[in-house]
């Protein structure tokens, strides 16, 4: 089924506030969620709104939750998110963040005690259209090996980065510390594809491919093994310890804790005005430079050019602001669940 993003974003925003949410938190709610679809990024984008909701109905997650500044300096700041969806407190982060960046040429700011926050690339394109740089982590439940573990040690923990191209999209990357996302397991193994014997880890330490033993029996692998493995921890040091967040096991599972408990996730974001440190045109004429050679660069056969990160991502928003969102099978069951559930048609 196709759907213009104006269609599925007016869908969501109907839904989030028959639960209590403000016009403006449900807008901000929806676009971070059908921007991720537009991108063809489907495991977070609206296949999430169902989980949300419940956890909205639950009272985990507060419908009323403003996000609120505990304590801040020139450059950086910790903000409680409140227990209230991720969207709405990762926009009030990166959007702190960029107003002292402004200021003083580099920002950090920590989110402690939000919701899941969904794809965290979202965060860090919407810094880079304003010209800022920028690098956004999150934590999580574990769910991920250590290299020698028999089972999870620290979360799929993302890690994005955005890099400003003018009036152009910017360069976008947005990935797990997992070898994959987790749910990327889970609509693999609900459409009947086999796992990658590169995705799971058995309860004996060794790799699986079964996805029906995620997450009860079986961790992610890490990305890269070791390599994975330092970026996940460098993203909870970021994103919980330095924020006094909560850590590893002390996040709730979004998914599967009764409805009535906060997650407390947690998050980072780090910004850098480029405009502070030089010419912003110079900047892009560098940038544009670096991309056409690597664009030059010789293609394996088959291959047309190789990619920036974030190029096809972006190609895939394009079509689909021209043509709607072609959603795929699994998020269309979810959507049709709340459909049904609010009677509220987005077909």
């Amino acid at each position: 089924m196709t759907i213009s993003i104006t269609s599925l974003t007016e869908f969501c925003v109907r839904v989030l506030t028959r639960v209590g949410l403000s016009q403006a938190d449900a807008q901000t709610t929806a676009q971070a969620l059908v921007e991720t679809d537009a991108m063809g990024v489907f495991t977070h984008g609206t296949k999430l709104l169902s989980g949300y909701l419940n956890r909205l109905k639950g009272g985990g997650y507060r419908a009323d939750g403003v996000p609120r500044t505990e304590r801040q300096g020139p450059g950086w700041a910790v903000i409680d998110g409140q227990s209230a969806l991720g969207q709405i407190g990762g926009v009030c982060a990166v959007r702190t963040a960029m107003e002292k960046a402004r200021k003083v040429g580099v920002a950090w700011v920590g989110l402690r005690n939000t919701g899941h926050i969904g794809a965290a690339g979202y965060y860090a394109a919407l810094a880079a259209r304003e010209g800022f740089i920028a690098m956004v982590t999150g934590n999580d439940i574990p769910s991920v090996a250590a290299p020698g573990s028999r089972g999870p040690v620290l979360g799929s923990n993302p890690i994005a980065y955005g890099i400003p191209l003018g009036q152009s999209d910017p360069i976008l990357l947005d990935m797990a510390t997992a070898a994959v996302a987790g749910g990327k397991v889970y609509a693999a193994h609900q459409r009947g594809e086999p796992i990658p014997p590169t995705w799971l880890i058995g309860e004996d330490g060794r790799p699986t491919t079964d996805g029906s033993l995620y997450p009860q029996h079986a961790a992610l692998a890490p990305l890269a093994g070791h390599k994975g493995y330092g970026f996940g921890l460098w993203c909870e040091i970021l994103s919980a310890i330095l924020p006094g967040g909560h850590m590893t096991w002390q996040v709730g599972s979004w998914m599967f804790d009764e409805p009535s408990r906060p997650s407390f996730h947690n998050a980072s974001f780090l910004v850098l005005d480029v405009a502070a440190m030089t010419d912003p045109a110079q900047f892009e004429q560098r940038m544009r430079a670096l991309i056409d050679e690597i664009h030059a660069a010789p293609a394996a056969d088959g291959v047309e050019r190789v990619l920036l990160p974030g190029e096809r991502e972006w190609n895939l928003r394009n079509i689909a602001v021209r043509e709607g969102i072609s959603l795929p099978a699994d998020v269309l069951a979810k959507l049709d669940g709340v459909a049904k559930e609010f009677g509220v048609d987005f077909r």
